[in-house]
């Protein structure tokens, strides 16, 4: 029943004839419109009205970024105070000073507008690390270090995140962990509880990076070793640092991590659907992924239909078996958002090198399991930095009307900073 309103909400009229237009979705990351919005409760209001005359249908605003803390009510998760934004040559933290509730605003100012609102939910993440200082849950909670992931380093040794003192950006959790997963569980609990809410999208639902050294946890190992039924033969299983594609035909137990790996998130995403729609049956819940599926195993995803046969149609997965088939997840889901990200003048195409390409290799992947929306990131793919590429983002909404369940397009700061306002008509 969920998945037919869901259906029926991206796509048809209910109880008419008329097919009506598909969505036409935008992002709101947390610290790209942290400026803007974080302190401002009238911009809010002022921005959702703008997006309903571009043309938009819905807002998917980020609640809770990779430091892990939330801009929701929360029992569960710490609330977030700042954020580090780049400012005087520099990553700066700024501060939230506002008390007002963040997500409860955007559905007022967008139901208001005639939007639908949903809420974007970073799940495997717990803390951010930059110069100006370490924040986030993991780091201001020293008794959770067994929750943050563990990555194989160039130096060939297993490192926590919380010890990595060179990368900057956000620290990944343990997908494997049991309490990771119920913490994540109760927190998904309160944002469906929210009234008026029209969906959550769950982005990073992923192991850390896009590389094979990662999830290498004392959890992950007691789960892999149960799931071979015997301790693995190596630990690290991929015993060479830098992984970041298979450059061989995986040996038998490389296999099975790859599989395992993928499993943990399937699992994870099923109890998640069950989580979401025990609070709130008619929530529809998403996940985000990147469309680039053929790279997509080193994330630990398999977001294809289990259906889909991946040896047959896709040449980078000949070595996948029929335990890694099943865990594709596209079946588990309300929705999906398949971020189709790639330089600006790439439409149309076969291939996943273009907007065209990357809708319709969504679909035969999906196997009708779900509807999926599709869009690019107009801001840091090669051809957008500059601006002035309106015609381009209507002509790929177009696409998407004829290939995809809808339009989506990454981020909000980029109309603001391209000024696309006035210039941008979606309708």
């Amino acid at each position: 029943m969920r998945r037919f309103l869901l259906a029926a909400a991206l796509i048809l009229a209910a109880c008419t004839p008329k097919q009506v237009d598909k969505p036409r979705m935008v992002w709101i990351e947390v610290g790209a419109n942290f400026l803007q919005y974080a302190n401002n409760r009238d911009n809010i209001f002022t921005d959702c009205k703008r997006l309903a005359d571009m043309g938009f249908t819905h807002v998917v605003v980020e609640v809770r970024p990779t430091s892990g803390n939330a801009l929701f009510r929360s029992e569960v998760v710490p609330p977030l105070t700042e954020v580090a934004l780049w400012q005087d040559g520099g990553l700066k933290y700024v501060k939230r000073t506002a008390d007002f509730d963040y997500l409860e605003a955007f559905i007022e100012a967008g139901h208001a507008a005639g939007l639908k609102v949903m809420a974007g939910v970073n799940m495997m993440v717990g803390g951010f690390r930059c110069p100006a200082g370490n924040i986030g849950l993991l780091y201001d909670h020293p008794e959770l270090r067994d929750w943050a992931a563990v990555d194989l380093h160039p130096n060939k040794e297993l490192v926590n995140h919380l010890d990595d003192i060179t990368t900057v950006g956000g620290r990944f959790m343990d997908p494997a962990n049991p309490q990771v997963q119920e913490f994540l569980l109760k927190m998904l609990a309160e944002v469906a509880d929210y009234d008026g809410l029209d969906g959550i999208v769950m982005d990073r639902c992923r192991f850390d990076d896009y590389a094979l050294d990662a999830g290498y946890t004392a959890c992950a190992l007691e789960a892999f070793t149960a799931y071979l039924g015997h301790e693995p033969e190596r630990w690290p299983v991929f015993t060479e640092p830098g992984h970041i594609f298979l450059n061989k035909e995986p040996d038998a137990l490389e296999n099975a991590w790859l599989t395992f790996r993928c499993k943990v998130i399937h699992d994870f995403v099923a109890d998640a659907a069950d989580q979401v729609h025990t609070v709130a049956p008619e929530m529809p819940l998403g996940v985000y992924v990147g469309a680039w599926f053929s790279e997509y195993y080193r994330s630990g995803v398999n977001w294809s239909s289990p259906s889909y046969n991946l040896v047959k149609e896709e040449p980078t997965y000949r070595w996948a078996s029929p335990e890694y088939q099943a865990t594709g997840f596209a079946n588990l889901v309300d929705f999906l958002m398949l971020g189709a990200y790639c330089p600006a003048d790439n439409v149309y195409g076969k291939s996943e090198k273009s907007s065209q390409g990357f809708a319709r290799l969504g679909r035969k992947r999906l196997c009708g399991d779900a509807p999926f929306v599709s869009g690019p990131d107009i801001g840091n793919e090669p051809g957008w930095g500059k601006g002035g590429r309106e015609k381009t983002i209507e002509k790929i909404a177009g696409v998407m009307d004829k290939e995809a369940d809808g339009f989506f397009l990454f981020d909000l700061c980029y109309i603001r900073r391209f000024d696309y306002w006035d210039k941008l008509k979606l309708k």
